[in-house]
């Protein structure tokens, strides 16, 4: 092999490309890491403004039960203990979440686990059918009628632009009710928010490592390629491969942020829209994720939208045709020897932040084991 200037180019300066290349850099190999965004960070970057750090690509939580992956964040950020417990608004009134008795005494007014789950146990047997075809179907036969309409119907159907009956059933796999008066989102036993914002956890990654950002792959790849031995390559597999065996699919989101000459606009740093009237799924507050007493507060209203190539692909959409076209591109890229494929994108699947480290730094040790 040809001594080029860097070991890795690294293409995606979210949390797959940081940590590979820390941890690359630890292991006295040289990576250039590029993005075709202003800044790094991917999609957890925050901006500051008014003294508050916004979650630009929305609302980011940090939930781990990997003590091993929680002590490696820690290293670059100290967290707090913020603790997600949203609301969801529907038809005016306000429920907890996730399902608990909280929110059962809301809907029902049942104050105890056997009053809840008798009335969820009845609508059950009555609307549920015994091979949900849909997403609809599946969520009748595993909460009922009142949940399934107050919760889950509107919602969805905003959140994947389809009716909830031309939903694959699979979407929702199961809905955990919690029988305790507990509206803690997430039942991790580590969680919180890196105080600073998560930008901290991204510079301590990529302290000395090289960088450079508004650079589009696609644009220069030749030149990009020639510059090192080997890419990490994190962005859209079709893309990689000029949508040789198709599109994937995805969903997108917008975001709208508001500055509010206010200290408190919702009170609580998530509340859902449920209803269909709102184009938006959710408002998110952002000063609360860090508890913060600034005179201003800014809100994100977050909208679901169809993708094109034009826009920031956010969710897969997994059902059974775009699985066949991934696996496509999956047996394509073991092809390619000087090319790491990982990440969301580059995986087609969707991954929470504790699960892309985890992902990044197996794909480091298997690599190294391999290399000198």
């Amino acid at each position: 092999m040809v001594d080029k200037k860097y070991d890795y180019l690294i293409v995606g300066a979210g949390l797959f490309g940081s940590v590979f290349a820390h941890e690359m850099t630890k292991r006295n190999k040289k990576c250039l890491v590029i993005d075709k965004r202003s800044h790094l960070g991917g999609n957890v970057y925050c901006e500051e403004k008014e003294g508050i750090n916004v979650h630009k690509y929305g609302a980011h939580i940090f939930h781990t039960n990997d003590k091993k992956i929680w002590d490696y964040v820690n290293q670059f950020a100290t967290f707090n203990n913020y603790i997600n417990s949203p609301l969801s608004l529907s038809k005016g009134k306000l429920y907890n979440l996730p399902f608990n008795m909280n929110t059962f005494y809301q809907l029902w007014g049942t104050k105890t686990p056997h009053e809840a789950k008798q009335i969820i146990d009845e609508q059950v047997a009555k609307y549920g059918v015994e091979s949900p075809s849909n997403l609809e179907e599946q969520a009748l036969s595993l909460a009922g009628k009142d949940i399934y309409e107050t919760f889950i119907k509107e919602y969805t159907e905003k959140q994947w632009g389809k009716k909830a009956t031309e939903l694959p059933a699979f979407i929702i796999k199961r809905l955990p009710f919690r029988y305790t008066y507990n509206n803690n989102y997430f039942n991790d036993r580590y969680q919180g928010i890196p105080m600073g914002g998560y930008n901290v956890i991204i510079n301590g990654l990529l302290k000395g490592i090289e960088t450079k950002t508004d650079v589009d792959f696609f644009a220069h790849k030749e030149h990009l390629e020639s510059l090192a031995n080997k890419v990490v390559y994190t962005g859209k597999i079709d893309e990689f491969f000029d949508y040789k065996y198709g599109q994937l699919e995805y969903r997108s989101l917008r975001f709208e942020h508001e500055l509010h000459n206010i200290e408190n606009y919702q009170g609580n740093a998530v509340v859902n829209y449920n209803d269909a009237a709102y184009s938006f799924t959710r408002i998110i507050e952002h000063k609360h994720f860090e508890f913060g007493k600034q005179s201003n507060t800014i809100v994100t209203r977050e909208y679901p939208e169809n993708w094109n190539r034009g826009k920031e692909a956010y969710y897969p959409i997994n059902n059974d045709s775009n699985q066949k076209i991934f696996k496509k591109y999956k047996e394509e890229s073991l092809k390619s020897e000087n090319i790491i494929f990982g990440g969301r994108l580059a995986e087609y699947r969707y991954y929470d932040m504790h699960q892309i480290i985890a992902s990044s730094l197996a794909k480091v040790e298997e690599i190294s084991k391999s290399e000198p």
